[in-house]
């Protein structure tokens, strides 16, 4: 479903984001999904656009500011590593093995794709230690890495987040960067004041066998908590302000924000 919005802001005739193999890889299934989305959530097309676009906007920063290591956590169908990939640059895809067996699968229709730009990473994050098999799969924990987080952190228990938190904050070269998104607890955690359309959301979403978990208002004391020295928060309306120039309050969809956060106070310019 994600894929497929992905690739639907892709091909707008203005897209705000570029991914030429998203659609391709969401295939009838993930539009389907999109569409009957789209009945509670008009604006989550435009949400998952400047999502991608933000996301793919940081990681290139970070590797014109030196970093060389990319790591993208619960990786999903995600094409960075093919999308943004540069010489002398490591792109990591941490997954579920079964996930990665079939993301390959469905690479493996384009001609296109330039399947060796990513370090596949298969792991069980239930069992195995997503640290060590990254060393072992050629990671170098004492340079920085971009960590990308993306469409996880609210499928967690709270206690399974502040772990892989406090491991990236404690466990890698400090000057590392993470960008992860998350949603409000009211969101997350079915609050009555919830409206219509976004229980519809939940619904679907908990029908598919991945219900929303945890939520998080305020990230700072989390992230403090975790050990980061530097936070930074946007929100749908100033993405949308940003990289579109329009602001306009009938979208609706404030329960979702994306964060940056480092060990090191050294990233405050970001």
């Amino acid at each position: 479903m994600v894929a497929a919005y992905r690739g639907r802001a892709s091909a707008e005739a203005t897209p705000v984001c570029e991914d030429p193999w998203a659609l391709g890889l969401a295939g009838a299934e993930g539009e389907a999904l999109s569409r009957r989305w789209d009945a509670h959530s008009p604006s989550m097309e435009l949400w998952v656009g400047l999502r991608t676009r933000y996301l793919d906007d940081t990681v290139t920063r970070a590797l014109d500011r030196g970093m060389r290591q990319v790591v993208i956590l619960g990786a999903g169908l995600d094409t960075r590593a093919a999308r943004l990939r540069r010489p002398g640059a490591r792109f990591f895809e941490v997954d579920q093995p079964a996930s990665q067996a079939d993301k390959r699968e469905r690479l493996s229709r384009f001609a296109s794709y330039p399947i060796e730009a990513a370090t596949f990473v298969p792991c069980d994050f239930e069992r195995d230690d997503f640290v060590q098999l990254l060393e072992a799969a050629g990671l170098d924990r004492s340079a920085p890495s971009c960590f990308v987080w993306e469409g996880v952190v609210y499928y967690l228990r709270e206690a399974a987040a502040r772990s892989t938190l406090e491991r990236l904050a404690s466990e890698f070269d400090p000057g590392s960067l993470l960008v992860f998104d998350y949603l409000n607890s009211k969101m997350a955690k079915s609050s009555p004041r919830l409206r219509q359309e976004d229980r519809a959301m939940k619904g679907i979403i908990e029908e598919l066998g991945e219900p929303m978990q945890f939520g998080i208002d305020d990230p700072t004391p989390l992230m403090s908590e975790c050990g980061y020295r530097f936070v930074r928060t946007v929100s749908f309306d100033e993405l949308a302000l940003q990289y579109t120039g329009t602001y306009a309050r009938e979208r609706f969809f404030r329960f979702q924000a994306v964060g940056l956060a480092s060990a090191s106070e050294s990233l405050s310019l970001w």
